[in-house]
């Protein structure tokens, strides 16, 4: 089981396209896991597995910001709030302080096209350009779109946007690669002040987040670096020796209101301690407790639980979700 989890952190670490799993889910093959690295057919999730749980998981969402001026700061601070990982490419030292203060994972002071060459790009890399001027715009656009990316968002008067756009097609650049950006840069709900704005494109941001999740399958949560590495047994050893037990719970199907989706996970330690969530409530309390089961008695390694919140008991603690979810639960 472990060598999935190192293939999969590997593959999370240094692959640009996206990345598949499938678990079976029944029969005497029940638990395991495959890792892909494109889309299977239908054909190949049946084959001999009748029964498969198969998903595409996502990384943890990067957000590059070029230019560090008075709207990226509240882009960079709700960035962090929708749980980005946010980089800031800025070549002036004053702006670049300015966006270390507001709380920026990494900020690069460096030019735009020597920063940009620092970052891979990704299927979970969401690009923003707003520098101080089209000069810079064109740099940065013209190096991102030689990237893998999720989004790419330029800030500009139309007039600038098409001076931009123009430049880069005579240097070769496909117009429909340029007419694939957003811009101008966000929603429009009529925003005027840097935080106004900064709600547009976040918001924008997150439309399109939701509409390629809905997409090709849908791309589920995945794995967080801490499940991974707790898993691998990579933390600090004192507090999590080897030899404690965990169940990882991953929720696999949905019907109904339900307050996590599909692909969403938790990891279940034998001393009770959980990492992450899956939405918390009477639902997560009862998984728990299957887990911890499991841990300390002969129960299979491999189970699904069906957990019904149209019930009576639900609706008596109070809880606003009223579906049925099916959680997977497999020890690692």
């Amino acid at each position: 089981m472990n060598r999935f989890y190192t293939e999969l952190k590997e593959a999370l670490e240094t692959s640009e396209g996206d990345i598949w799993a499938e678990t079976v889910l029944s029969g005497e093959h029940a638990g395991e896991k495959y890792l892909l690295h494109a889309r299977p057919a239908e054909a190949d999730r049946t084959a001999g597995f009748p029964d498969v749980f198969c998903e595409r998981i996502g990384r943890t969402p990067k957000l590059i910001v070029c230019g560090a001026g008075h709207v990226s700061m509240p882009i960079i601070r709700m960035g962090k709030m929708l749980g980005f990982v946010v980089t800031v490419i800025e070549d002036r030292p004053k702006f670049a302080d300015n966006a270390r203060a507001a709380g920026a994972d990494r900020v690069i002071c460096e030019p735009f096209a020597s920063g940009l060459a620092q970052i891979r790009g990704d299927s979970d890399s969401w690009f923003i350009i707003v520098t101080r001027g089209h000069r810079y715009d064109s740099e940065c656009l013209e190096a991102i779109l030689q990237k893998r990316s999720a989004y790419v968002g330029m800030m500009g008067s139309r007039r600038r946007v098409a001076i931009v756009k123009d430049q880069l097609e005579e240097k070769g650049i496909s117009r429909d690669l340029l007419d694939a950006v957003h811009t101008p840069i966000g929603l429009k709900i009529g925003a005027e002040t840097p935080e106004e704005i900064a709600v547009s494109v976040m918001a924008e941001i997150i439309q399109v987040k939701s509409t390629q999740n809905k997409s090709d399958g849908g791309k589920t949560g995945g794995y967080s670096e801490e499940i991974i590495s707790c898993i691998l047994n990579a933390g600090n050893s004192g507090e999590d020796p080897a030899e404690l037990q965990k169940v990882l719970a991953t929720i696999i199907s949905r019907k109904g209101s339900a307050p996590r989706g599909v692909g969403t996970k938790m990891l279940i330690i034998e001393d009770g301690r959980t990492i992450d969530t899956i939405g918390g409530g009477c639902i997560e309390s009862e998984i728990i407790q299957k887990a911890l089961l499991m841990m300390r008695t002969k129960a299979p390694d491999f189970q699904i639980c069906r957990v019904d919140m149209t019930a009576g008991e639900a609706e008596d603690e109070g809880m606003v979700c009223g579906g049925v979810v099916e959680v997977m639960l497999e020890k690692v």
